[in-house]
């Protein structure tokens, strides 16, 4: 086995796509993205006879006090077939990033496999998730009908309901992007939950969206849509398509006309749309009970199979700043 450097899209994206419930979050285009909100990437492979078996996109992130840490979200990634390998994959992998780390003054490693890791010989805790432990994914390759019978009845009711109002739902670009920012901002206010700056949201529209914007035809990664009600916007989705899943990123209402249903209605079209175009999962990504009990609750109402991830965990490289910067981060958290 040898550790070699990703400089190629396909590659890379021939690897992720094709492994189940393909993570968006490891993909080319996510990398691209954080080069221009984050800083430095680093897109590492494992080949085992010549074959790529794992990857790993690591994002450098800028802390206070000039220091950084690395960030591989969804990943590490490692082929099925080659789980019995997983310990000396993981090894090399971990050396590499620990090099890695030295060369750019990186005080830990920040990571949620969609594998349990096996026992290494590193310095590795659990710490609070950065992506869900849990979710909720859709398999798409049951009939339509199927998708329906399987939904809460009053989650199909809602969706009937919508219809019968004339919510309208369209797929829109970047030239109404404020409409979009001021429904974030509003459901942000309502449910106490914080949102990325106004340039990330920008940026992240920006990955391979319409001809219009890009001068030419796309597959279009990322996918914002509003529903409309009276000529007004009152919900918004954005969604990646990436590989064998859609997945449910982003999502913003009105506090006006919530009696319109529109939120239900516009989940059915991005469902119906991801069914389509041939992806065989729908990930709402992310469901908690007790963190998160409406949005859990409205999730659940689409049915669908509960899928655990083992957590986030951090490697550390310094532990005296570590240290600090968890004394820093608890106390962030408490306001």
């Amino acid at each position: 086995m040898q550790i070699i450097n990703i400089i190629n899209k396909e590659q890379l994206n021939n690897f992720t796509e094709a492994q189940k419930h393909s993570q968006f979050l490891q993909a080319w285009q996510w990398g691209e993205f954080h080069k221009k909100v984050s800083g430095k990437v680093f897109r590492l492979g494992v080949e085992d006879g010549g074959e790529l078996v794992a990857v790993a996109t690591i994002i450098k992130k800028i802390l206070p006090m000039g220091k950084f840490y690395f960030y591989c979200p969804r990943g590490l990634m490692v082929k099925l077939e080659v789980r019995g390998k997983k310990l000396a994959v993981a090894e090399l992998l971990f050396n590499k990033i620990q090099e890695l780390a030295k060369e750019e003054g990186a005080m830990f490693f920040r990571f949620d496999p969609t594998f349990k890791l096996p026992e290494i010989n590193f310095i590795i805790q659990q710490t609070f998730d950065v992506q869900p432990s849990e979710t909720l994914i859709l398999n798409l390759t049951k009939p339509e009908a199927e998708l329906l019978k399987n939904m809460h009845q009053k989650t199909r009711y809602n969706i009937r309901l919508a219809k019968k109002k004339g919510v309208k739902i369209i797929e829109i670009g970047l030239d109404r992007f404020d409409e979009f920012w001021k429904l974030m901002c509003e459901t942000s206010n309502r449910d106490s939950f914080r949102t990325h700056g106004i340039d990330y949201y920008k940026e992240m529209l920006k990955l391979d969206h319409p001809r219009e914007f890009f001068g030419g035809a796309s597959k279009n990664f990322i996918k914002l849509f509003f529903a409309e009600y009276r000529k007004k916007v009152i919900s918004a989705v954005v969604v990646s398509f990436f590989g064998d899943t859609a997945t449910y990123m982003h999502g913003a209402s009105s506090n006006e006309h919530r009696e319109a249903m529109a939120p239900h209605l516009l989940q059915w079209h991005c469902i119906k749309l991801a069914k389509e175009s041939g992806y065989k999962y729908y990930d709402f990504y992310g469901i908690d009970e007790k963190k998160w009990p409406g949005v859990t609750r409205f999730k659940k109402g689409f049915a669908g199979k509960t899928v655990k991830y083992p957590g986030t965990f951090d490697f550390i490289f310094d532990q005296n700043w570590y240290s600090i910067y968890k004394m820093v981060r608890k106390v962030r958290r408490t306001f």
